[in-house]
């Protein structure tokens, strides 16, 4: 059955709202293109409501906007003081990394794959190496960004995730599909914190 077409507000007997619409959404598609150098090609459904796909392109231009930006960069900017890990002792960095975590979590990134590190570990690889790697959209409104302290898929990183992360079906399948790799055996991770991280959708 066709999608029936809704009628004009009393107020608007032309639809002149409708033509705005339409027009602030191919002017938001120009100012994409003109941001990110390329034609902007949309993939959505036909029968998408325009105030959906107005939204839609509306973050995609503060996305494109923003551009590549380092968050330790950005953190310091605001005024967040981050001495360096050997500055600090035990229970001034232990203090001092969580409130580190609070305004990454603020900012909508989150951490995973820490309990293999110790607080100032991890304090330091955050300030020399995690926060210091470009990442887009950071620092805006919406969507989540994350750092997987693992991610680099280097050998240490895969060997470090299968003997304190991976389930058995995990290094099972891993073992199946590289026989080579040389399997650590599992382990506890040497410190819990994980699971007191923020959470943020979709991690």
């Amino acid at each position: 059955m066709p999608k029936r077409k809704s009628k004009p507000p009393p107020d608007d007997p032309l639809d002149l709202n409708k033509v705005d619409q339409e027009i602030r959404i191919e002017k938001l598609k120009e100012q994409i293109k003109e941001v990110a150098g390329e034609e902007f090609v949309s993939s959505k459904a036909d029968d998408c409501e325009p105030e959906l796909e107005e939204a839609f392109l509306e973050n995609v231009l503060a996305l494109e906007s923003s551009g590549w930006v380092r968050p330790l960069d950005e953190l310091v900017k605001e005024g967040l003081k981050l001495p360096p890990a050997e500055e600090l002792d035990d229970a001034a960095l232990e203090k001092k990394l969580w409130e580190l975590i609070g305004a990454m979590a603020k900012h909508r990134l989150s951490l995973s794959c820490t309990n293999h590190l110790s607080d100032r570990e991890l304090y330091a690889w955050l300030l020399k190496d995690g926060l210091r790697e470009e990442m887009m959209g950071f620092g805006l409104p919406f969507g989540n960004c994350h750092i997987d302290v693992l991610g680099s898929c280097s050998e240490e990183d895969i060997s470090l995730q299968m003997r304190y992360y991976a389930s058995e079906e995990e290094r099972a399948r891993w073992a199946k599909d590289w026989p080579d790799f040389p399997m650590p055996p599992r382990e506890k991770p040497p410190y819990d914190r994980d699971q007191r991280l923020p959470k943020m959708e979709g991690y």
